[in-house]
């Protein structure tokens, strides 16, 4: 085995990256960057049956975005099904496996026998020993691997220990199907040894099939890797992760608005810490990470977190960055054809200069570009219910009075105007927000919105005044 660490991520393309299988990539990216080696990517698309290119696509694009590039091109595992049947062939010839003739009903029979007996279902040997001579006509075997029945198979693994398997319970599993394929056990094995992978990494739902795949390794003479199996991912609530809890696809939280280094240092902190540390950037990931930091219980997933971590790198990322990422997400959201036709060229250099105040109220870019939508509203405004309220008699009367001054304001900028709106407070005997709010309503729509000298500011003078005149005129209309 290489002295250099070679992990891999070898995702099944039956669906989309999901989030458990983006922090098993994620673990395996980092083991290796960690220890100066390698991640390669295998796609394990052997159900031809459930794969689909578009779940390859997803899953390249969902890496990608998270930008845990791995080295090398993929290897697609149903290419190499000829490799795998020749390492079938191989134990045949060794005496390692063997012709197994049974029928469906049989085999069916042995389930149900071991079921009534209290015993695990499993195959029972009935082809183990017996003479080739005797194989029914037309049947085509299925090869099975002859596991060892007495003893042992010890694996030390990384994360859960020392797991002992009685061989007893391990029965001969099928490595070559009756129509020629490759089985999933056989083809791993195959596979981790002919790439030089040193470590695997992946949930612990795989923990049975390191026992299995252990004894193929040894039956070879081939060097066992070493065992890392992570506890999986957990709802909140501690039931198994569900889509109400967020066991969605990679590209469902790209849609939703999150970042790919929070996402990043979300799921790195769930199952593995380095002490107290919370937020992490990729150099500290990298520097930190280890297998023993790994715990043994089951991670809970929880959306307030990400949000507030998503908040936090929200406000740390360049707005150019933002920008960039804003422009991509637009069009796919709910609204964004609409969205994107009313943001021209000045709409956009508006948005930007509104960042600073809506990357301060925003935890997604969607809650961003949600409460940037008053950029970009055509006039007259319509008002939510709460501007409705702020926008009574009363309010409507101040802000009649406050648009005289604004109309004399000279420059138009955030230190004239937050001076004009001031002192328009202390000679009415107002505090500044009962002034700012109905001022706040007439501009956005909204009860809420960035600072209010912001949007001032960024509106400019002429539409910031034609929309309060809009607010006033319907006040003499009334």
């Amino acid at each position: 085995m290489s002295d250099t660490v070679i992990t891999r991520f070898a995702p099944s393309p039956t669906g989309y990256l999901h989030i458990g299988g983006a922090r098993t990539a994620l673990f395996n990216w980092l083991y290796a960057k960690a220890k100066g080696g390698k991640m390669l990517l295998r796609i394990e698309d052997t159900d031809q049956a459930r794969s689909t290119e578009g779940a390859i696509l997803a899953i390249l694009d969902g890496l990608s975005w998270l930008e845990l590039n791995w080295d090398g091109e993929p290897v697609y595992q149903l290419a190499r099904a000829t490799r795998h049947r020749e390492i079938a062939e191989q134990l045949l010839a060794e005496g390692k496996a063997y012709r197994c003739y049974a029928s469906p009903e049989e085999l069916a029979a042995m389930r149900e026998a071991a079921r009534a007996a209290g015993r695990a279902p499993g195959y029972d040997g009935t082809w183990r020993d017996r003479d080739h001579a005797e194989a029914p006509a037309g049947i085509h075997p299925a090869f099975r691997f002859k596991a060892p029945r007495e003893g042992e198979t010890v694996i030390e693994d990384r994360v859960r220990g020392r797991v002992v398997f009685a061989n007893k319970d391990l029965d001969d599993l099928v490595i070559l199907r009756s129509d020629g394929t490759p089985t999933y056990n056989l083809s791993v094995v195959v596979d981790d040894h002919d790439m030089g992978i040193t470590h695997v990494i992946r949930g612990d739902d795989h923990l049975t099939n390191a026992g299995r795949q252990t004894q193929i390794y040894r039956a070879l003479g081939w060097q066992t890797p070493v065992f890392a199996h992570v506890p999986l991912i957990h709802g909140p609530d501690g039931a198994k992760l569900s889509k109400r809890h967020g066991a969605l696809g990679v590209e469902a939280y790209r849609a939703m608005g999150y970042l790919p280094a929070a996402l990043r240092n979300y799921l790195v902190r769930l199952g593995w810490s380095h002490g107290d540390d919370e937020i992490m950037s990729m150099e500290d990931m990298i520097r930190w990470f280890d297998l023993d930091g790994i715990g043994r219980s089951a991670a809970r997933f929880d959306f307030a977190k990400l949000e507030n971590l998503n908040g936090h790198y929200l406000r740390a990322t360049p707005d150019a960055e933002i920008m960039t990422r804003l422009k991509a997400l637009v069009p796919g959201l709910p609204n964004g054809g609409e969205l994107a036709a009313n943001i021209d060229v000045e709409g956009w250099r508006k948005l930007e200069g509104a960042l600073p105040g809506l990357k301060e109220r925003a935890k997604t870019l969607v809650e961003l570009i949600d409460n940037a939508e008053y950029l970009f509203a055509k006039r007259p405004l319509i008002l939510d219910a709460p501007a409705q309220k702020l926008l009574d008699e009363q309010g409507r009367q101040m802000l009649s009075a406050l648009l005289q001054r604004l109309e004399g304001v000279e420059p138009w900028s955030q230190p004239a105007l937050e001076t004009c709106v001031r002192t328009f407070a202390e000679e009415t005997g107002h505090n500044l927000g009962k002034v700012a709010q109905p001022l706040r309503a007439a501009l956005t729509g909204r009860a809420t919105s960035p600072g209010i000298f912001d949007v001032l500011d960024v509106l400019g003078r002429d539409e910031s005044l034609a929309r309060i005149r809009d607010k006033t005129l319907q006040m003499k209309s009334a």
